[in-house]
């Protein structure tokens, strides 16, 4: 578990607040013996200055060389202290920005604090959280102001400043947004958990087709439970929270240009035992570079050939290389949106025409028809669980969208010894030059062969569905493996 630190220059620095038994000086800091190696400090660093070499500063620099997860970083101290370095990692709020300020007096300079990533006012909400996970501090001071020139709002400046600076009714928004990022802060430390490990699992409870039911998600926390692992359920407000764990399970549609990628980028950079990795999400939501992947390494699978919205003969070409029905990918679609099916010449215009406005790039396939899709769980190159997923009846998906309403086809969950050989070999085939991750493959099974569609990073796995054949063991043999990936980490080893 977690220990959180308080650093403060004085003592009486901390008098407006109630006592806490974390609080320290930062010269008693300076003295503290290091912490076993198996328990993790956070440091909150409160000194009145994050100025170079001040204490402030020292403070951060001495928590990160201790090992110890530190708020703010030195990086996001040094990034604050320079305009044009704070301001390269500005350049896509522009949604947020214009939310925050849309019923704002644009010949009013703008400046607001955010606590923890809290700001006082709620419609600020998005922006300040979106902030906080790129420059992480305890109190940021951002400056918003409408240029004219260009018209539109810009965060014309940031700042790090001390709480110790704070009037009476910003102290009482600081206090309540400290106590709500950590927990421990004013409250006496819980009983000591039996469990070795922590293990967070980011969900998105607004999703309406999550990779896990809630059946699911039960059943991962008890069995996470009788191997010794807390499973804590996260949700993408938690980013600053990751160092507190050993492990992440990502349980939430991933995405490139998606906050679950920075999740993965960051628990990897902290050390954690990560599912999904920021590798595997890179290999596998992008259609164009499996394609690629699979020639490389001969894995079987339909024809497939690019295409380009500036190169007008690759429709010709496409025309000529294969029959149609044609099917039509953009490169990162999931749960079968962004892939079409176009029977002549003139519907391929049309559609290509609508899915370049999406992508540079588009992946055109041979048709296979089949009943159904293999689907075959693979964790660290190993099998672990066979469906058979049906089309929707009169339909040539396994999902078929309609407004709100989404149709899935029947299923049935086989033993992988009941899979027939050629179709577990190309999974098997498929997800060796990726990773050794969990990964969801799709076959379609024609004339004796397996032709693998795509890899999924992050499959389905269901209560009810996924799990039929091997029940709890299913979720036992997932949490077996995070266990033995995050016992190899506080070993030293990989």
């Amino acid at each position: 578990m977690a220990h959180t630190l308080l650093v403060v220059d004085n003592l009486s620095d901390w008098a407006p607040y109630y006592p806490s038994e974390q609080l320290i000086t930062f010269e008693d800091y300076l003295a503290t013996e290091q912490v076993a190696s198996d328990q993790r400090v956070r440091v909150i660093n409160l000194c009145r200055s994050y100025c170079y070499l001040s204490d402030g500063y020292f403070c951060s620099l001495l928590a990160e060389a201790r090992g110890h997860n530190v708020i703010p970083s030195v990086k996001v101290i040094s990034d604050l202290d320079r305009n044009e370095l704070y301001r390269l990692h500005l350049e896509d709020l522009s949604q947020a920005l214009s939310k925050a300020v849309k019923s704002q007096d644009q010949q009013t300079k703008i400046t607001l604090h955010s606590y923890f990533g809290i700001p006082p006012e709620p419609a600020f909400q998005e922006l300040t959280r979106i902030l906080f996970e790129r420059f992480s501090c305890p109190v940021l001071e951002i400056t918003l102001q409408h240029f004219p020139s260009v018209n539109k709002w810009e965060i014309s400046e940031l700042q790090a400043i001390s709480h110790h600076s704070l009037d009476e009714v910003a102290e009482t928004h600081f206090a309540a947004a400290l106590d709500k990022f950590s927990k421990k802060v004013w409250r006496k430390d819980r009983p000591k958990k039996s469990s070795r490990f922590d293990l967070a699992m980011l969900i998105n409870p607004e999703e309406k087709i999550p990779p896990s039911n809630r059946g699911a998600l039960k059943k991962f926390i008890t069995a996470g439970r009788q191997l010794g692992i807390d499973v804590e359920l996260i949700s993408p407000q938690h980013y600053v929270r990751l160092p507190e764990f050993d492990g992440l399970f990502i349980r939430e549609t991933t995405g490139i240009n998606h906050h679950t990628y920075r999740f993965s980028k960051k628990a990897e950079a902290e050390g954690l035992a990560v599912i999904d990795d920021p590798t595997s999400m890179l290999r596998c939501t992008n259609k164009i570079y499996l394609a690629d992947l699979f020639r490389t390494h001969r894995v079987p699978a339909p024809k497939t050939w690019l295409l380009h919205k500036d190169n007008a003969s690759h429709l010709d070409n496409l025309e000529k290389s294969t029959n149609f029905p044609i099917v039509i990918k953009i490169p990162d679609g999931s749960f079968s949106r962004g892939v079409v099916k176009v029977q002549n010449r003139q519907e391929l215009e049309v559609k290509v025409a609508e899915l370049f406005k999406q992508s540079a790039l588009l992946l055109a396939q041979e048709f296979l028809y089949t009943d159904f899709d293999w689907r075959i769980g693979i964790l660290n190159n190993q099998a672990l669980y066979a469906c058979r997923y049906y089309m929707v009846k009169n339909h040539w998906q396994i999902y078929r969208y309609g407004g709100s309403k989404v149709d899935m086809g029947k299923f049935d969950t086989l033993p992988t010894f009941e899979v027939p050989k050629a179709v577990l070999e190309a999974a098997l085939k498929a997800t060796q030059p990726i990773g050794n991750g969990l990964y969801g493959v799709d076959i379609k099974e024609k004339d004796g062969k397996g032709f693998v569609i795509e890899v999924n990073d992050n499959p389905s796995i269901d209560r009810g569905v996924e799990d039929l054949y091997l029940g709890d063991e299913l979720y036992h043999l997932i949490m077996a493996e995070f266990l033995r990936r995050m016992e190899n980490r506080r070993n030293g080893n990989k």
